[in-house]
């Protein structure tokens, strides 16, 4: 059994291997036809159009959702549907990348000469340069790969992660070349964690939080009852208007350790003088990061240096953002 386990961890290792450097290999095809069909795509005033049959169909369906995430309208069209009826989807203006590895198969022969009528201009992402499609093709973007990982070198492996590894790279120097910024992704992403990281303002959820406050001469039952209450585990401590301090679930319990009595203690005897605020018009991330940097459970929310409420700790786990 161990040499039986051994084979497939050296079969495994030899497949990541085979693959790596297919994609590495893909450097030396980067050429002037590349930086071309990035500009042309940028100027491009319709959208990218990626089609392919076979396993090259589902590549073309991660870099068109590649391209849209990242600013660049795309839409996928199947090979073999596109010669019964789904022509119609290329419009005018629109960029068409048609995606094969031989570039010689019976649908892509027949699709070429139909996608050339229409007047738009065709890139090949092909693993064949002397295809019929990089014949046809207005560019060629070369994927050619040495050998498949598969031992038979008939399994679509190698030539997929080419496929893959190139419209990746297609896709980050439009994004580059667009200046796609973080504020971008977060308005093609407001659903997702990683959206939330880039939009989420503190303000968005400090709103939804009750706003518990003493003053410095509250007693200690009325402290107790006002964070009970507003359920954040913690109170603001406001001198006419203006923050003097903070007391928290955690201050309560390590007074009640210490004082012998507690019936005469005040909100100023217990709170933290110098509590850690955040104002409101900072990303909820940077809440987070705050908590995280001192360890503690909620943080003050300001607004031009006035109390304005809390951020707790599950909030930011309710979000998504933790």
């Amino acid at each position: 059994m161990a040499s039986k386990n051994d084979e497939l961890k050296k079969l495994a290792k030899a497949t990541l291997n085979i693959e790596a450097d297919a994609v590495r290999n893909l450097q030396k095809y980067i050429d002037d036809d590349f930086v071309t069909c990035v500009k042309l795509i940028y100027e491009s005033k319709g959208r990218v159009v990626i089609t392919g049959i076979g396993k090259s169909a589902i590549i073309a369906q991660k870099i068109v959702a590649t391209l849209n995430s990242t600013g660049t309208p795309s839409i996928f069209m199947h090979a073999a549907d596109a010669i019964h009826g789904d022509l119609g989807t290329i419009q005018k203006h629109d960029v068409v990348i048609c995606i094969s590895k031989s570039g010689n198969t019976p649908e892509i022969k027949v699709l070429t000469p139909l996608l050339k009528t229409g007047g738009n201009t065709l890139i090949a992402l092909v693993g064949n340069s002397t295809s019929h499609l990089a014949a046809q093709a207005d560019y060629i973007l070369n994927c050619t790969v040495e050998k498949e990982a598969c031992p038979n070198n008939l399994v679509p492996t190698s030539s997929t992660t080419a496929q893959l590894a190139l419209g990746d790279a297609l896709a980050v120097c439009l994004l580059e070349y667009r200046g796609f910024s973080k504020k971008d992704f977060a308005k093609f992403h407001p659903g997702g964690a990683l959206g939330k990281k880039l939009y989420l303002k503190v303000s968005d959820i400090a709103a939804h939080n009750q706003k518990p406050q003493v003053k410095p001469s509250d007693s200690l039952k009325s402290v107790i009852l006002e964070i009970s209450s507003k359920r954040l585990g913690a109170t603001a401590v406001l001198d006419n208007g203006n923050l003097v301090g903070i007391v928290t679930d955690g201050d309560l319990r390590r007074m009640l350790e210490k004082a012998e009595s507690i019936s005469q203690l005040k909100a100023a005897d217990v709170m933290n003088k110098t509590p850690k605020s955040i104002d409101e018009g900072e990303l909820a991330v940077n809440a987070l990061q705050l908590l995280e940097q001192y360890n503690i459970t909620q943080v003050v929310v300001t607004k031009k240096g006035k109390y304005s409420g809390f951020v707790h700790l599950h909030d930011l786990i309710r979000e998504g953002i933790l």
